[in-house]
């Protein structure tokens, strides 16, 4: 059977159990392309190899293709198609992670100004529409590939609910938004629909000029622009500069902050947060609250307190 029949194939599957990721379908389809039009037993290592590298050494990237394929070839082998799968047996060294970085409020501020300066003749909205996109990230903590994910028909903003059905796992969520973010999105809605709708309701929340949904490859040149307008630059000690990643990072570490301060349970809530940010373990979520001075500070003014009354709960 030919790849790419096998490719078309794996991704209706992928599709009919609630596959939405624009991403792993371009990925998919890459591969078939750089193979050529051969039969999927023709595919050899080292052709897929060389897909997985690409032109730089081993990122995430490298991680995303292989775990895409992976799945293809399991599909392929259970169908019959081929008999074993042409992937690495064994994963390449990767550079360490970065470290999350956790925006300021005064940071978060220069980054919204920064958006004016994607003002365009050729698209007059692009700029309110990124603003609007910083504000969605930051303000619900949702990963960038679910934002771009969203249709005008996940967001009511009647009931202040965005209904994710592009998550991990595949799974879908309902996250709730306050008052002043659903007043920005109702704006930023209004301005939406003065755009082509292709699809109707269905169609995407954040698109060009044209209606087409924005790439998350756009969003991030688009970022990188905001960043250095924002004068953000690497942390010392880091290789790279903050990511719009780290806005989901700075959200959870945030509204963590914010409990801290009222004086609420954290303990209680964390398992709350981890709902909201679609984890599916509390373990996933502990990760994302990385150590910075004001968190420390507060955890340990808080451990004091208690301390001091004797170990009695506030």
């Amino acid at each position: 059977m030919k790849l790419i029949s096998v490719i078309n194939a794996y991704i209706e599957l992928q599709q009919s159990m609630g596959l939405r990721s624009e991403t792993a379908k371009r990925t998919l389809r890459q591969f078939g392309r750089q193979m050529g039009d051969i039969q999927i037993g023709e595919v050899q290592a080292q052709q897929v190899l060389l897909f997985l590298r690409g032109s730089g050494p081993p990122t995430s990237t490298w991680r995303v293709k292989y775990r895409l394929l992976s799945g293809l070839y399991r599909f392929a082998i259970s169908r019959g198609h081929v008999r074993k799968s042409p992937l690495p047996q064994g994963l390449p060294r990767f550079p360490p992670q970065q470290t999350p970085y956790i925006y300021s409020t005064e940071e978060l501020h220069r980054l919204l100004d920064a958006t004016s300066g994607l003002d365009s003749i050729y698209s007059r909205q692009q700029a309110p529409m990124f603003r609007t996109l910083i504000l969605l990230l930051y303000g619900s903590g949702m990963r960038i590939s679910e934002a771009l994910g969203l249709t005008m028909r996940d967001v009511d903003l009647v009931q202040r609910v965005i209904t994710v059905r592009n998550a991990k796992f595949y799974k879908t969520r309902l996250v709730s938004i306050g008052p002043k973010l659903a007043l920005e999105l109702t704006g930023h809605a209004d301005r939406r629909r003065m755009l082509p709708m292709p699809s109707g309701e269905d169609s995407s929340f954040f698109t060009s000029r044209t209606g087409a949904a924005w790439t998350y490859q756009r969003v991030i040149t688009l970022f990188q622009r905001v960043r250095r307008t924002a004068c953000i630059e690497c942390p010392p000690g880091e290789l790279r500069p903050p990511r719009l990643h780290d806005l989901r990072h700075t959200a959870a570490v945030h509204r963590v902050l914010s409990w801290y301060r009222s004086g609420q349970d954290v303990q209680r809530l964390l398992p709350l947060l981890a709902t909201h940010l679609g984890h599916v373990e509390i373990s996933s979520t502990q990760r994302y609250l990385q150590t910075t001075p004001e968190l420390l500070q507060e955890a340990s003014q808080r451990f004091a307190r208690y301390a001091n009354c004797g170990g009695s709960h506030e």
